[in-house]
């Protein structure tokens, strides 16, 4: 490098150092003593332009938005970069900093318990410890990190097998990644205690817990909710003891793996950990600081390709809630609910994160406007919300599930799910093992869902029908393409010349009726069958081309038939017997010359006859011929039109 261009970089390194060092000095004393006891601020300013707000999301912590108004925090860095923006800006109290909370040291469960109290962080390791203790056969305590503080992020699973994967969708409600929020907190604490003294006695809890598997995390970054030390949540900040947002930190969809320029914490690293080792279908993540349902996305514009399903179970909880709580409650936005984007766009938020990167369905709920009430006000939230609670757990029974498989060993399998002409932007999901089942969480609709694995044939099933609150079972074996056998044919017209059939169904299906594959047939009465394991097989034929060719012919000879003057045989004489009563008689001949003469439309048997075969898959292309009749067309003198 040349002297010149040395001296270039040096006098621009010097520039951004200068600005820098004028920004930090020009930041009060009284702000400079607030980030070294606190290492955050919390504030606000005005906008002219809602354009902005995407820039500004990138340089400070939005928390909300109210009209032109925008509050916000920042570490000293961040508000250093917020001072070049050249806003005028107000610095407000610190929601955390609340005055001589209501705390509890130790807890009870033998006791009824009030909540109307915060836990110190002791006693919430110690009520944590003794859920597990008190209710060993439905919970279990894990530890996803410790922190370099000793406190750690506890998570509590519950289930009715509690050391067993089963056939059930996972579930998980955390709260608190900001420290200041603590009221889902609480809520969460409560939501536990309900849950596990109610097993067995309530039955929409004991429903959940039989076929739900639930995680529970309170408390996501205690190092922040107890930044005032472990016997108070007086002083608690959002940010950990980084002064790191932790709902900016994760990987998000648009902006790469780091959007906020910081490594990543280790409460996300253990967090997205979890979210690797688990497959949860559905979660949610309380805040504070607002009351509404924010569902995706936050990162970008678009919609997402669940966004009338979003809507739906967002109302859903916020509808409940407004029967349960006073007519202020959860009222704003559109009646309780928003898009993330609409209201403010962010970036590195978790829940974009588990929603794209993971697969599942998580929303944001802000639980109350005060980011950290009075203790005395936390039962009222409890009791605003928890029917909400249960039954956004049981949203994800709902929708179309299965189990996916080798069609030949029958082991589970991992398996893309993907919804055509509708999944956009990673909103397909996948099975998990060890059982192989899929939850397809989805608005009421038809829907063709396709099943692919590596290896393996990949499979369409057409016109999945499923409604709300409801679910729909498919099951899907998939063949390996190692194994997979074909069967060919040509399906024509019993008669002299053959005719071909086209636009029939031709299924095959196994020993338990089980469908296998399908496809139709072309003007040339050709079929094709691939992806076929190795097995027994029986013939599903299916059509709805207009019969023909019935007359007063086939009347006589039924007729002859039936007195022993001329044998029908085979197809021809199965047809004859058009009231599907197994025998052939002049009850036969009168209804085909019924039919003939229009006095009839139909015949008891149906329109249209096919070969009942059977046959043998082993490998490679099997050719096997299918013949049809029209009922009552004995002398078999319908043409069929290509």
């Amino acid at each position: 490098m040349n002297r010149c261009l040395q001296l270039f970089f040096c006098l621009l390194a010097f520039n951004l150092l200068d600005a820098n060092a004028q920004s930090e000095l020009s930041i009060p004393k009284d702000i400079q003593t607030e980030f070294s006891e606190f290492g955050e601020i919390y504030f606000s300013f005005s906008i002219e332009d809602h354009s902005k707000i995407k820039h500004l999301s990138r340089i400070v912590s939005i928390d909300n938005v109210k009209g032109n108004v925008v509050f916000a925090y920042a570490n000293k860095k961040e508000f250093v970069n917020f001072l070049q923006e050249k806003y005028d800006y107000q610095i407000l109290p610190h929601p955390g900093f609340l005055q001589e909370p209501e705390m509890k040291n130790n807890f009870d469960l033998n006791q009824p318990l009030t909540w109307n109290y915060y836990p110190t962080y002791t006693a919430y390791e110690a009520l944590m410890a003794q859920f597990q203790a008190n209710y060993p056969g439905i919970c279990h305590l894990d530890t996803l990190t410790t922190l370099s503080s000793g406190r750690r992020l506890l998570v509590l699973k519950i289930s009715d097998n509690i050391s067993t994967r089963e056939n059930e969708p996972q579930f998980l409600y955390t709260s608190t990644m900001h420290g200041d929020e603590t009221t889902g907190y609480i809520c969460m604490l409560h939501l536990i205690d309900y849950l596990l003294t109610n097993y067995g006695t309530n039955s929409k809890v004991t429903n959940l817990i039989n076929n739900v598997e639930i995680w529970i995390c309170p408390n996501t970054n205690p190092d922040g909710t107890y930044h005032g030390g472990n016997s108070t949540v007086g002083g608690a900040t959002r940010y950990n003891n980084n002064n790191i947002d932790l709902n900016r930190n994760f990987p998000d969809p648009q902006d790469g793996q780091h959007p906020d320029g910081n490594a990543w914490q280790p409460e996300t690293i253990a967090f997205m950990n979890f979210a690797e080792s688990n497959n949860f279908v559905l979660s949610i993540n309380f805040h504070g600081g607002s009351e509404v349902v924010n569902y995706p996305w936050d990162t970008w514009y678009q919609l997402h390709a669940d966004d009338t399903w979003f809507q739906f179970i967002s109302h859903q909880y916020a509808d409940t809630v407004h029967a349960n709580a006073p007519a202020t409650y959860m009222s704003g936005f559109d009646n309780g609910i928003t898009n993330g984007y609409e209201w403010y766009t962010l970036t590195g938020g978790r829940q974009d994160f588990m929603t794209y990167f993971h697969h599942g369905r998580e929303s944001t709920i802000e639980i109350s406007n005060i980011k950290s009430p009075p203790a005395s006000e936390l039962l009222n939230y409890w009791n605003y919300n928890y029917k909400s609670f249960l039954n956004y757990i049981e949203q994800s029974l709902y929708g179309i599930r299965g189990v996916i498989t080798d069609s030949i060993s029958g082991q589970p399998i991992v398996a893309k799910v993907f919804i055509s002409g509708h999944d956009t932007d990673s909103t397909h999901v996948w099975s998990d093992m060890p059982i192989g089942d899929y939850h397809r969480l989805i608005a009421a609709g038809t829907y063709n869902v396709t099943y692919s694995a590596n290896g393996y044939i990949t499979k369409t099933i057409s016109g999945i029908t499923v409604s709300n609150l409801s679910t729909q079972t498919v099951n899907v074996q998939l063949v390996p393409i190692s194994t997979a056998a074909s069967l060919t044919g040509t399906l024509t017209y019993d008669n002299l010349t053959q005719t071909p059939i086209p636009n029939v169904t031709v299924s095959l299906r196994n020993s338990n009726n089980l469908l296998i594959v399908s496809t139709l047939t072309n003007s040339s009465g050709y079929f094709q069958l691939d992806g076929i394991p190795a097995g027994n097989y029986h013939f599903d034929l299916q059509t709805t081309n207009v019969p023909g060719g019935i007359n007063s012919a086939d009347a006589l000879q039924i007729l002859k038939h039936f007195v022993g003057i001329s044998q029908l045989t085979g197809l021809k004489q199965t047809a004859a017997d058009v009231d599907n009563n197994s025998y052939i008689n002049s009850i036969d001949a009168l209804m085909t010359q019924k039919r003939f003469v229009g006095l009839i439309n139909s015949f008891p048997a149906g329109n249209w006859l096919f070969t009942n075969d059977s046959i043998n898959i082993s490998s490679g292309t099997t050719i096997h011929n299918l013949r049809g009749l029209c009922y009552g067309d004995v002398n078999a003198s319908f043409l069929t039109s290509p």
